[in-house]
């Protein structure tokens, strides 16, 4: 026993007015399970690898990243209880929370949930969704070639019929229409002329990586098995990427007013962030991992899980490598953009913290 706790032991057996505290029996059982679940991506069933263009060491797992967490009622009955459950993934998810089934989605990145609040791209209607935090996440689209095949733009692509080896994401009919990644990267395609299956069937092909960090990409880009990547996750292969001879493909005219219609932010491949790169090419942002709530989940939830966010601050990993800043988690910035309202109970909790002016 460590000398604090025997300290307090003491002052309980001299000071009958000293009262022990603790969480209720039910409560201690769901909170352990969630600091084991949490826990558990840093045991033995979880490895190491580096990141390619940011050589950063990325903590993988066994356990994946899918994740479903639910807390069920102890009182059967319903009485004072508030049942939750979390996702943390894509459309599917933000579908979730509309119809009910999960009170709180963590997605990648923003605009997913914009599509979602509009009723547009993979969305035959409007989901009635709010944010409660939008967590710092810079990222980009990045469309692209090796500088020895001539390509432009993405229009000349299909023009020409040209036969790229593509390396891009999972690219199964359940991804396409799950994935955030992959919706926007056919919807690009497609607003150019072209299709996965044209690219086969010009001859060339297409090779799919479970992530943009993915080490066989790395390996690809620089052994020239492939002549073209279009994803996000471009501070994890953009640089190699430029070094191994390769050029960004502008999304701009009617291709970005398509996407923009639908709900895709204009930004750039920024030369600063790359070295190599003679100027900023345009295209979609892809940056933000916002929090979703139902719009009629309760005022005082909402604030309850904002002051939980800030209470947690310093043990949730960030994607910036920063700490958590709870300003910023409202400040609908270039890292943490949103175009979906807060909900009133997490604008309350940030006005009255004094985090939103």
């Amino acid at each position: 026993m460590t000398t604090a706790k025997k300290t307090f032991s003491a002052r309980i057996e001299r000071d009958p007015s000293v009262t022990k505290q603790r969480y209720n029996s039910m409560i201690q059982r769901a909170k352990g399970l969630l600091e084991i679940a949490a826990g558990m991506y840093d045991t033995s069933l979880s490895f190491q690898t580096t990141r390619a263009a940011e050589q950063v060491l990325q903590t993988e797992s066994r356990l994946g990243h899918d994740l479903n967490l639910s807390l069920i009622a102890a009182n059967r009955d319903g009485s004072n209880s508030l049942p939750l459950s979390f996702a943390a993934a894509g459309f599917a998810e933000l579908k979730g929370v509309a119809d009910g089934k999960f009170t709180l989605a963590w997605i990648n990145p923003s605009v997913a949930v914009t599509l979602a609040y509009r009723g547009t791209g993979p969305f035959k209607k409007k989901l009635p969704l709010r944010v409660i935090a939008t967590f710092p996440s810079y990222d980009v689209m990045g469309f692209a070639v090796h500088k020895s095949t001539g390509i432009t733009s993405l229009a000349q692509i299909a023009q020409e019929r040209f036969p790229l080896r593509l390396s891009t994401n999972v690219t199964s009919k359940v991804a396409i229409n799950a994935s955030p990644t992959m919706f926007t990267v056919v919807a690009a395609m497609k607003a150019a002329g072209f299709t996965l299956a044209d690219l086969k069937k010009w001859g060339g092909k297409v090779v799919s990586v479970p992530r943009p960090s993915h080490p066989d990409r790395r390996d690809a880009i620089q052994n020239g098995t492939v002549n073209a990547v279009f994803d996000e996750g471009i501070k994890s292969w953009g640089q190699t990427a430029v070094d191994s001879g390769f050029v960004y493909l502008p999304i701009e005219g009617e291709l970005l007013r398509r996407l923009a219609k639908i709900g895709y932010r204009t930004s750039v491949v920024p030369k600063a962030r790359f070295k190599g790169m003679a100027c900023d090419v345009p295209t979609v942002d892809f940056s933000g991992w916002p929090m979703v709530v139902h719009a009629d989940l309760a005022n005082d939830v909402a604030y309850a899980l904002c002051e939980a966010i800030e209470k947690r601050r310093k043990q949730i990993p960030s994607d910036n490598f920063k700490p958590i800043n709870m300003r910023q988690l409202c400040a609908n910035d270039g890292e943490a953009p949103f175009s979906v309202p807060l909900h009133p109970g997490a604008r309350r909790f940030y006005r009255e913290r004094g985090y939103l002016k």
